[in-house]
């Protein structure tokens, strides 16, 4: 495969006592229509990862129909990408089949779905965590998630095309956690790996990938300037694009074999090592 760019930033940050540079170079494969015939919803595609994922998908040939809660938003993005869009409120069921409805005569069927759009209220401690948080973040990480691919694959379960669905979890499914956000990426993962197995008699493939922290507006970390971010293995913040990479290669045909996978993208910092 060849590379279409190498863009390099450079990050600072504290070793010894000393400012140390450090230089992240980050390569995009080069667009090899890999995801064309691919009709592909994205929730939350109006921004950050979402964004990127759509980018990518467009560019590798993807038809693609992008969805959220605001328009305005939706209707920018879709123009800069020449994509589709549909407005959607994750966290209410009860619209899910009819968007499908929609989605599928917009796109001219449909064979993805990526479970993309989330929310964190980022509480600092135990006791700040309310019913209210805790519910927000239940309906549309999970609640949402689960009752969205419901509706997915009842609509393309017969249609004899070889569906798939990815969903967005985050490295904070591998570990524990005081926080409803935590919990609803591990019952992500506990998610995918029971629907890759329940529909793989079907041709139905399932899986995640599960971000380290990455510039978008949840975390509130930017793309331009100092990317540095101790908090990553990495010494930085991790770019959506690179994530994106990774989700392209889980929804196209090279990977017909890779179902019920979580792919954590944080260079290894949530593996359980005996010496830590």
């Amino acid at each position: 495969m060849s590379l279409k760019s190498k863009l390099k930033h450079i990050v600072s940050f504290m070793l010894h006592g000393e400012t140390k540079p450090v230089y992240a170079t980050i390569s995009y494969l080069s667009p090899k229509e890999t995801l064309r015939g691919k009709k592909i919803i994205i929730t939350g595609g109006g921004r950050g990862l979402g964004f990127s994922m759509a980018k990518k998908f467009v560019a590798e040939g993807a038809e693609v129909l992008i969805a959220g809660r605001n328009e305005k938003v939706l209707q920018e993005s879709s123009k800069a990408l020449g994509c589709k869009y549909l407005p959607l409120d994750v966290s209410n069921p009860t619209e899910f089949d009819a968007f499908m409805d929609k989605a599928e005569k917009q796109l001219g069927g449909m064979n993805v779905l990526v479970n993309n759009a989330g929310i964190s209220l980022h509480e600092n401690t135990f006791f700040d965590v309310t019913p209210e948080t805790f519910n927000k973040q239940v309906d549309t990480n999970l609640k949402g998630a689960f009752f969205l691919t419901q509706s997915f694959i009842r609509h393309i379960k017969e249609s004899g095309t070889k569906p798939c669905v990815l969903f967005v979890s985050s490295e904070t499914g591998d570990t524990m956690d005081f926080r409803p956000y935590g919990f609803t990426k591990a019952a992500i993962n506990s998610m995918v790996q029971g629907l890759a197995y329940l529909f793989a008699k079907d041709g139905i493939r399932v899986n995640a990938v599960a971000p380290g922290i990455t510039a978008s507006d949840m975390t509130g970390l930017s793309t331009e300037g100092d990317i540095s971010y101790r908090g990553n293995i990495s010494g930085r913040v991790y770019m959506p694009e690179e994530v994106a990479e990774t989700a392209a290669f889980l929804i196209s045909e090279a990977a017909g074999c890779v179902s019920g996978q979580i792919i954590t993208c944080n260079n290894a910092k949530t593996v359980n090592a005996r010496w830590k």
